[in-house]
């Protein structure tokens, strides 16, 4: 490698294309197969490519949602199932992985002012807040944290986790 050895990984893209039920006649399916092939896809390739030359005891740690735990609206079904399926990758890198001591995890964020909801604060419908245990926007440091510590040693034995740092929502 040209910089050095690849110790961590982490997953963080992703779009969002949401608002429309399944049976809407109007689905864009190759807006839909894009978010799929970043959100999933992405996230698998990133996977397979770090492991070639991850030493033993690297991380990966996978951005998600609460979404792909828990569906409290409609029009999520897609972006959702592109997020569960991240956790499943995960799960199955995790035991694939394990005997060389790379851990593997996925952090469910919550809604965070990023370009995703650019704008949204404060104007999302009451029932997204409500959904929440904790009825506001995560701060961009309380995912940090989270991902700070899956990346340290002191998770030298978490892996295949799934960690919510979303205010609740999949409470």
């Amino acid at each position: 490698m040209k910089l050095g050895r690849l110790d961590i990984l982490v997953n963080n893209a992703a779009v969002a294309w949401q608002g429309k039920t399944i049976d809407a006649p109007d689905i864009d399916n190759a807006v839909m197969d894009r978010q799929w092939a970043i959100n999933t896809m992405g996230v698998i390739a990133n996977i397979r490519a770090a492991v070639k030359v991850m030493p033993d005891g690297g991380r990966i740690i996978s951005i998600g949602s609460g979404l792909g735990t828990r569906i409290a609206f409609p029009g999520t079904a897609d972006y959702a199932a592109s997020k569960a399926a991240i956790v499943g990758y995960s799960k199955g890198a995790a035991r694939d992985l394990g005997t060389r001591g790379i851990t593997v995890n996925v952090v469910q964020a919550g809604m965070m002012d990023t370009d995703m909801v650019a704008g949204s604060k404060g104007k999302l419908p009451a029932i997204i807040m409500e959904s929440h245990a904790i009825p506001r926007f995560a701060e961009l440091e309380e995912v940090a944290a989270a991902i700070v510590f899956l990346a340290g040693p002191d998770a030298a034995f978490i892996t295949g986790a799934v960690i919510d740092v979303n205010g609740g929502f999949t409470a």
